[in-house]
């Protein structure tokens, strides 16, 4: 097989890295083999959109993976790694997937990696089959990654640990590991398949990886941020985004030059950025969860432009991909268990389809199966249930669900139907700092039902607050409790510092950093 044949597309998901425009899903990447190293990005026919193509959504409630078709925008099914939260997700003898995150395509393989953060898991699913081949135990919530050029390895980030697992994908098992510092958080590759470029949610660098030796060779360092939650790579491997999504910041990296040539000020829940290169230009997707909007930039040779904010059609807009012939950016909307299709010529949401429960990575797959409209071995666990939010009142009686066009809504309910429960999530910006908040369900008639009490941390947010039960009110509303005990300050520090994405009580309080 010719050097050329044996080049990769490499999608890296979660959430939009590096894919999207004319080479929409199709980062090539030659083989790190010696002959291979000095083969540039692979150029791509732009694919036009088939039956035959396919969307892939990781759904972190449903423990689910949803199969759509582009050509009608309808879910075909989901692939179940796992029950539905809650279930028996918690029982001792629980042995599914659980927290099923972030997505990889290998296109040459037939492969699609799932990284579920909860159990720690890396599965590998044959798209032609729908099915399952095998199931890896990597490190403690392991993120984000990426296949190798060749696609027999994968490596994903442990964001508990200071390690990158390395996959084996064809037989399962980790047969390497990377050690990196505290927090890595997510895998990206470089076109030529050369370097694996690894960000962090502890310091504010990006470590450059030689993946033959799998040593470090050099650190970017000056990021807008300590935090970082999602990175994407251009398709020429110039440029790298990376978001920093408690801070409202991206820092642009040159590759070539391995340091940041800029940070720009963005918006709350900066999420996941997505380059589109088109005959139009070369551009980047960022979708903004704090705002329920996708941001367009334009790149020039200076400061990234910005030309047009879209309108989501649901909340909180989480991973980005492009079709093949990148007439079509699909984003998911992590707070309304759907995916946005917007046209890239017009920059505006033509439709929206329903998927599992509370997607996380996107991809799009060009030409994964030859039998279009086939739902082969698919089910409909976590469909037909979306999430809906719920007004919210703060205390001094106003309205906490108003959406600021800058600083996004101060609290923000969601509530979502998870195994015969609900599952009621509160987000929360700009309330008083180190301080305890006590929420009620609240009846037409006024009557107030406890739901949980939750902190604040010294920035008067509280990014993730969950509890489980029978929600039959009609909106939330909050009350100050009392002052943040060293206790609790010291619980909350630490899940916010990224290190951990479980259970701290019955009521659960969770690092909304992915």
């Amino acid at each position: 097989m010719t050097t050329a044949r044996r080049a990769t597309w490499m999608l890296i998901a979660t959430l939009g890295a590096g894919g999207g425009g004319v080479a929409a899903a199709s980062i090539a990447q030659a083989s790190p083999e010696p002959e291979a190293q000095t083969v540039a990005t692979q150029k791509h026919r732009p694919i036009p959109i088939s039956g035959r193509d396919r969307i892939y959504t990781a759904d972190q409630s449903s423990n689910t993976v949803s199969v759509i078709d582009p050509s009608t925008n309808k879910t075909l099914g989901t692939i179940a790694l796992g029950d539905q939260r809650v279930g028996s997700t918690f029982s001792p003898q629980y042995t599914g997937d659980s927290g099923v995150h972030g997505l990889a395509y290998a296109p040459d393989r037939h492969l699609l990696a799932v990284v579920s953060v909860t159990s720690n898991t890396v599965h590998m699913v044959d798209i032609r089959t729908n099915k399952g081949l095998n199931t890896t135990d990597v490190g403690r919530a392991a993120h984000e990654g990426s296949f190798t050029a060749d696609g027999k390895e994968f490596w994903v980030a442990n964001r508990g640990r200071d390690t990158i697992s390395v996959v084996d994908t064809e037989h399962g098992g980790v047969t390497g590991t990377v050690r990196v510092g505290d927090g890595p958080s997510k895998v990206l590759m470089s076109p030529d398949g050369r370097y694996a470029y690894v960000n962090f949610t502890t310091k504010a660098e990006v470590d450059v990886i030689n993946v033959r030796s799998h040593k470090i060779v050099k650190r970017i360092t000056g990021l807008g941020s300590t935090f970082s939650s999602d990175q994407a790579i251009s398709q020429d491997g110039k440029q790298i985004w990376v978001s920093h999504k408690r801070d409202g910041k991206i820092s642009v990296l040159d590759v070539r030059r391995n340091e940041v040539v800029t940070v720009l000020n963005t918006g709350p829940d900066t999420n996941h950025p997505q380059f589109v290169d088109n005959r139009k230009g070369k551009f980047v997707y960022l979708t903004m969860g704090g705002l329920d909007e996708t941001w367009v930039y334009k790149r020039t040779d200076g400061a990234p432009r910005l030309l047009t904010k879209i309108k989501n059609g649901g909340h909180a807009p989480h991973g980005a991909w492009g079709s093949g012939d990148g007439s079509r950016l699909y984003i998911g909307l992590e707070k309304s268990d759907a995916v946005d299709v917007i046209d890239t010529a017009t920059n505006r949401v033509v439709d929206t389809i329903a998927s599992g429960q509370e997607p996380q990575a996107i991809v799009y797959a060009p030409r994964a199966t030859n039998r279009p409209g086939s739902a082969a071995n698919l089910g409909h666990q976590g469909l037909g249930r979306q999430a809906h939010n719920v007004p919210t009142t703060l205390p001094n009686g106003e309205r906490g669900d108003t959406l600021d066009p800058v600083k996004g809504r101060v609290l923000e309910a969601t509530i979502r139907p998870v195994a015969g429960l609900d599952m009621i999530q509160l987000q929360a910006r700009g309330l008083k700092a180190d301080t305890v908040y006590q929420a009620y369900s609240v009846a037409d008639n006024g009557r107030k039902t406890p739901l949980r009490t939750f902190p604040t941390d010294k920035n008067g947010t509280t990014p993730m607050a969950l509890s489980f039960g029978a929600f039959d009110g009609k909106s939330i509303s909050i009350e100050v409790k009392g002052v943040v005990t060293p206790v609790q300050k010291a619980a909350f520090a630490s899940q916010a510092g990224g290190h951990t994405h479980g259970v701290k009580t019955a009521d659960l309080l969770f690092c909304d950093c992915c």
